[in-house]
């Protein structure tokens, strides 16, 4: 157990003496990686599968992995982006998974926000199009656009976390967006 004041201290310790106090076996120095990422690597989850339920169940596995792995990451001082390609792994292989067992019409969309009941019922319509669009996205496609477009990330971030080229990304945001535009015009009529 972690005593109040050395909770305290381990949140101004870097993610790379983190790393190296967990190798060493300091279950509280993985406990703080965790607390640092998992917002992170939830939020992206939950927006490629579609679920908090399973997002949940892919960020925990993606943690599990990085937990026995965590001698492979090869710079400690990016384990946030060591830890994100794992987390964005797991949700391709999730989403290729679910591909193959689950129909696109039996996925959720996202709820609608409060307020005028009518409006609610159209912007859930707008919702559930887009939710149903981006699942026929390739997962590349996916992950791109939602890291560019949801969550805001510049292509560097982008490419130095997943290791692909910037204008290898920028394609993938291209086509996403292609792709995205003509089924939303699909479903419109």
């Amino acid at each position: 157990m972690v005593k109040p004041d050395a909770r305290s201290d381990i949140r101004n310790v870097t993610d790379a003496d983190l790393v190296r106090e967990a190798l060493s076996g300091s279950d509280p120095a993985f406990g703080e990686l965790v607390r640092r990422y998992q917002d992170l690597l939830y939020r992206h989850a939950v927006r490629m599968t579609g679920r908090g339920d399973d997002a949940e169940d892919v960020v925990q596995s993606a943690f599990i992995k990085a937990h026995r792995n965590l001698g492979k990451c090869r710079d400690p001082d990016r384990v946030g982006a060591w830890l994100f390609r794992i987390a964005a792994n797991a949700c391709k292989d999730f989403l290729k998974a679910k591909r193959e067992t689950v129909g696109v019409e039996q996925m959720p969309g996202l709820p609608a926000p409060d307020g005028d009941p009518e409006r609610e019922a159209d912007l859930g319509r707008v919702r559930d199009e887009i939710e149903r669009a981006l699942a026929h996205l390739p997962a590349e496609q996916k992950e791109a656009f939602l890291m560019k477009h949801v969550e805001g990330w510049s292509y560097i971030e982008m490419s130095r976390t997943l290791k692909v080229s910037v204008p290898a990304l920028k394609m993938r945001v291209h086509r996403a967006r292609e792709e995205l535009q003509t089924l939303l015009q699909a479903y419109g009529s």
